[in-house]
């Protein structure tokens, strides 16, 4: 993906950022705890949320399918951490009506957030208004009962540009959050896609926050995410109320380079 000037000194700018415990500590509090495994089941979301009360403190949020909201929610006990579900995903090709429906069951179960997967392939081939009201849809049916994460599906944009128009009208149909993958195609999260969805926020305005998902899977990878927030957005912007990590497998990353020792071992859900 070629960048723009500015953006590509931006990523330079942050190549090295270091990967210390301080560092880790700060990412582990931004982390989406993700199972989306096909053979999920009770017990294993239920071993997912004891896993997110980490040594190091609560992660952010665990994000599992529509099914095991109610599970999550009783597992978490009205503690801090929050619950996460996806719809219309991984393909991005229900109708709004099914979306609308995904969510507000979801809301219903419990789901304190909710990832919806921009109709992207429709996107891409020049349909934006279909792909944009599906949005608009999510966004009333999550009114203020949830949060709104579009998940662009970013490695699979041909150019920085037609991403820059994704993440400029998810903005606009009210995303909370830009994400930038379902994990299920490949590439997932880059530095480049993550430049031009960071830079498009800052453009809006608005308060939206971002979050990097699929295929992190170290401290050193993160801390280089982190480091682009803290370059495009200032110091300080990027917290767990605006800065999010998607993944299964970072956390014993991140709880090692805290100084705490791999936790029990993640499981195998290729995100």
């Amino acid at each position: 993906m070629k960048l723009s000037a500015e953006l590509q000194q931006a990523l330079d700018a942050v190549a090295d950022a270091p990967s210390d415990a301080a560092g880790a500590r700060r990412a582990i509090g931004m982390l989406d705890l993700t199972s989306l495994n096909d053979d999920d089941t009770d017990a294993a979301v239920e071993a997912l949320c004891a896993r997110a009360d980490t040594p190091a403190g609560p992660v952010a949020a665990v994000c599992v399918w529509p099914r095991f909201v109610a599970t999550a929610r009783k597992a978490l006990d009205g503690g801090p951490i929050r619950v996460a579900t996806v719809v219309n995903f991984p393909t991005g090709e229900a109708d709004a009506a099914s979306v609308v429906a995904e969510t507000r069951a979801a809301i219903a179960d419990g789901a304190h957030e909710i990832d919806v997967v921009l109709p992207y392939r429709a996107y891409i081939d020049g349909a934006r208004t279909q792909p944009v009201a599906l949005l608009k849809a999510c966004r009333e049916a999550c009114g203020d009962q949830a949060l709104m994460k579009v998940i662009l599906e970013s490695g699979q944009f041909p150019d920085a540009d037609l991403l820059g128009w994704a993440s400029r009208d998810a903005i606009a149909a009210g995303a909370d959050f830009l994400k930038t993958s379902t994990g299920k195609t490949q590439p997932a999260a880059t530095l480049d896609a993550a430049a031009v969805m960071l830079d498009s926020i800052y453009e809006s305005g608005k308060s939206v926050g971002f979050k990097a998902a699929g295929g992190i899977r170290d401290a050193a990878e993160a801390a280089v995410f982190l480091a682009l927030a803290d370059h495009l957005l200032g110091e300080g912007w990027a917290t767990p109320q605006t800065f999010r990590f998607g993944a299964s497998s970072l956390l014993d990353a991140l709880l090692d380079t805290a100084g705490f020792g791999g936790a029990a071992a993640a499981p195998a859900a290729g995100y």
